[in-house]
C-alpha cells in the first residue's frame, strides 16, 4: 500500500476520533493505533528503498 493511502487511513482514524460523540470508543482508538502502525511500515519500506549514501560530488578544474 502507498504510503499516501496510508496516511488517508490515519487521517479518516483522527477524524473519527475528534467527531466521536460522547467520546471516541475502543474501536475508534483501535483503528488509529492501526492506522499509525501502517504509516510507519510504509515509511520503512521506502527509506529502505533509498541508497544508504550518495557518492561525492566531482568537481570540474578550471582551465
Amino acid at each position: 500500500m502507498p504510503l499516501i493511502e496510508a496516511e488517508m487511513q490515519m487521517l479518516d482514524a483522527e477524524i473519527r476520533i475528534l467527531l466521536a460523540d460522547p467520546e471516541p470508543t475502543a474501536l475508534d482508538w483501535h483503528r488509529m493505533r492501526r492506522a499509525e502502525k501502517l504509516v510507519m511500515r510504509e515509511l520503512e519500506k521506502l527509506h529502505s528503498r533509498r541508497p544508504a549514501k550518495r557518492p561525492a560530488a566531482r568537481r570540474l578544474r578550471a582551465a
